[in-house]
């Protein structure tokens, strides 16, 4: 293993063994609570620009495989783990979390205190960090992060969306045969804007009896609403993604001419953002975010207490409700989690009701929606 050197914004400074790629790579700190699920989160592109520091200290110890993946490549600046296992053992792994790193160009740290950093972050708020395999002077490391974009400052969408419309073919994952379950034909047609969608929601979807057609970020409302009208698709869906919802100025106006449409939408986690901005009130940060597989959410109405999985360092404006109905609440920190709009067949939710490896308790908002699918 080589050294690998970390300085936070906070001027934090610390030296560790480093894993997966080599190089230099500036990006916010946040921390996941997961127990399981490395692979998952890795993988998710709404981590594009952060390192994700695991509060699970065992990293690496069942290995990865193709099935897992939740996007096509790891889009996050690194990972910090506790401990890592380049011996894996599960009957599922295909290869061990070190290539995959390299592979997608991510930097992997490990034999640091993990608990110090989430402790930081948890105190402080998430932070602008950078990690060198290359540079371990502190100054020098300074002056490179103080140089640097923030997150705020960069559009990860244009970097994680597909470039050309496709079909997705599968469904959820049939644990009997241990492979995805093939999509049928639906009468249902959606189409899913791809901020930086995660597989699991689009297996989700397709699950819930709907044909999924994924678009770029760079959609034109003008053409969904004409197919709609032209009863070519029933519904549009705005997916997760990373980065700062208020920085996607053109992506909001696009959004802005759809809730004007008669278009039945669903949003999960930056989509959810994405139609509190395009409806006039605009998102916030939260001090250090909500990630990770363990959080509960209510339903104010059914007193009903949810498990949910959770990836956000923004969150909408309780003044929201002055235009729409909130269907969730985070026990956590009594933010809003959910949202349906008044008079429009149009809702969202925060969490992730896709999650992959779970908790599972949330699916069913997959088949609300495909009832108001026309």
């Amino acid at each position: 293993m080589q050294k690998v050197w970390i300085y936070l914004e906070n001027g934090v400074f610390l030296e560790a063994n480093s894993f997966g790629a080599t190089g230099t790579s500036v990006g916010e700190i946040v921390f996941n609570t997961s127990m399981t699920g490395y692979q998952e989160i890795i993988s998710d592109p709404s981590y594009a620009g952060q390192f994700v520091t695991f509060t699970m200290p065992e990293i690496g110890n069942v290995g990865v495989n193709e099935d897992d993946m939740e996007s096509r490549s790891c889009h996050c600046k690194g990972v910090l783990v506790r401990n890592y296992h380049h011996e894996y053992s599960n009957f599922r792994a295909k290869g061990d979390l070190d290539s995959l790193l390299k592979e997608h160009n991510v930097l992997g740290i490990c034999d640091i205190d993990t608990r110090y950093l989430t402790k930081i972050v948890r105190d402080e708020g998430a932070m602008m960090m950078i990690a060198s395999t290359e540079i371990h002077d502190k100054d020098e490391l300074k002056k490179l992060l103080e140089q640097s974009p923030r997150i705020e400052d960069i559009n990860y969408i244009e970097e994680v969306t597909t470039q050309e419309p496709y079909i997705h073919k599968y469904g959820a994952w049939n644990h009997s045969k241990m492979s995805y379950n093939k999509a049928v034909m639906s009468d249902k047609k959606v189409v899913v804007i791809d901020f930086g969608v995660k597989r699991n929601i689009l297996n989700e979807l397709v699950e819930s009896g709907l044909e999924v057609e994924v678009v770029p970020a760079s959609f034109k409302a003008d053409d969904l609403i004409a197919r709609f009208e032209a009863k070519e698709i029933g519904g549009v869906f705005l997916s997760n993604g990373p980065g700062d919802p208020l920085t996607l100025t053109k992506e909001k106006e696009q959004v802005q001419k759809l809730i004007k449409s008669d278009i039945p939408i669903f949003a999960i986690c930056l989509g959810h953002q994405m139609l509190s901005i395009a409806h006039g009130f605009d998102t916030y940060k939260l001090k250090f975010g909500q990630h990770g597989g363990n959080h509960p959410v209510a339903n104010p109405e059914t007193k009903i207490v949810e498990i949910t999985a959770q990836n956000h360092n923004y969150n909408v404006p309780d003044s929201i409700t002055q235009i729409a109905e909130v269907t969730h609440m985070n026990l956590f920190d009594n933010t809003i989690e959910g949202v349906r709009y008044k008079n429009k067949e149009i809702f969202s939710v925060q969490h992730h009701p896709e999650a992959s490896p779970g908790p599972h308790e949330s699916k069913y908002i997959f088949s609300e929606f495909a009832k108001i699918v026309k």
